[in-house]
């Protein structure tokens, strides 16, 4: 594992295009630094660029080159590139390889493990509203389609959960029939969105719905909730104790 203080950063500069025994070079060295064991690597695509031969490459929609530049970068001590540069030299064929000392001063620690603690079964039901909102596919709302709005709000609204659908034949107050036949693409096609929660949190969220959906058909029902569930909590253990930190919901 990295530590804070000395290290080398390692820049391999490549053309999308190479390969090394017929594999893109950039995944042959990525595959050889990872079962190296470097502490990690990334890499980088350029969008436009030239090299040693001095032609321009660019990925211009008229014409998109299979030459464009990439970077591999990783950190690691001198130790253990000097031990891995002999081998990379080969891997990068005509590209070129650049070596900078560095400092690190706070390395990359391993995510904090997660254990699963299973619960009872608990039983919630009871009386709730179920709501439905139909609109059209391409409807949008501020550059982004009407319904991905819809449960971006409804998230940040703390609704308990929604789900989209996609009418595969149907109309509306215009009277168009809408299908997905392969032969006839809609692009407006139906899509509806429910959502099941309280009276309460639905009403609030209801002046929303309003302003967002300028034509469309908004139904609320009610309903009953028999639900069973049998959910792991989530519990991050620090990494130097293992004490377990705060629960997930």
């Amino acid at each position: 594992m990295l530590n804070a203080g000395k290290a080398v950063k390692v820049s391999i500069y490549l053309s999308e295009g190479s390969t090394h025994h017929g594999v893109p070079t950039y995944s042959s060295i990525l595959d050889f630094l990872f079962y190296r064991g470097v502490s990690g690597a990334t890499v980088l695509k350029g969008v436009a660029g030239f090299g040693a031969d001095h032609h321009l490459h660019s990925s211009s929609v008229v014409e998109i080159s299979d030459h464009l530049p990439i970077k591999i970068e990783f950190v690691e001590s001198r130790e253990k590139v000097n031990e891995i540069l002999g081998k990379l030299e080969d891997l990068a064929g005509t590209g070129m390889i650049e070596v900078q000392e560095t400092t690190v001063a706070k390395p990359a620690r391993a995510s904090k493990t997660k254990k699963l603690t299973p619960t009872p079964h608990q039983k919630i039901e009871g009386k709730a509203r179920l709501m439905r909102i139909y609109i059209g596919e391409s409807d949008r709302w501020k550059d982004k389609p009407l319904y991905q709005a819809l449960v971006e709000a409804m998230r940040a609204n703390d609704l308990a959960g929604v789900t989209v659908y996609r009418g595969i034949l149907g109309y509306g107050a215009h009277r168009r029939v809408h299908t997905d036949k392969p032969l006839r693409l809609s692009r407006d096609a139906s899509i509806m969105l429910t959502t099941v929660d309280t009276e309460e949190k639905l009403q609030a969220f209801l002046p929303l719905v309003d302003q967002m959906v300028e034509e469309g058909l908004v139904v609320l029902s009610d309903v009953n909730i028999i639900k069973y569930s049998h959910r792991a909590i989530e519990l991050d253990l620090d990494d130097n104790s293992g004490i377990p930190g705060k629960t997930l919901a």
